[in-house]
């Protein structure tokens, strides 16, 4: 059974997940997190205006925000 596929009884479930994961040991060995997204073609200063293209709605107000930290916080 691989990361993408998730078995359950006799039926295999294909994983939503579709992103590639990284071990600590492979960005390292590629100089750090910077040289590594610099490798990916990751580049900061795309952040902010893929950030404006996500509706308003998807992110979490103040209230909400500081009620998942607070949850977080108690479930340690």
């Amino acid at each position: 059974m691989g990361k993408a596929d998730v078995k359950s009884g006799e039926e295999t479930q294909k994983s939503f997940f579709k992103v590639k994961t990284y071990s600590v040991s492979e960005i390292m060995a590629a100089g750090g997190a910077t040289a590594f997204a610099n490798q990916l073609g990751k580049k900061a200063q795309n952040i902010i205006p893929r950030l404006k293209e996500f509706p308003q709605d998807a992110f979490l107000t103040d209230e909400e925000a500081k009620s998942a930290l607070e949850m977080l916080k108690n479930s340690k």
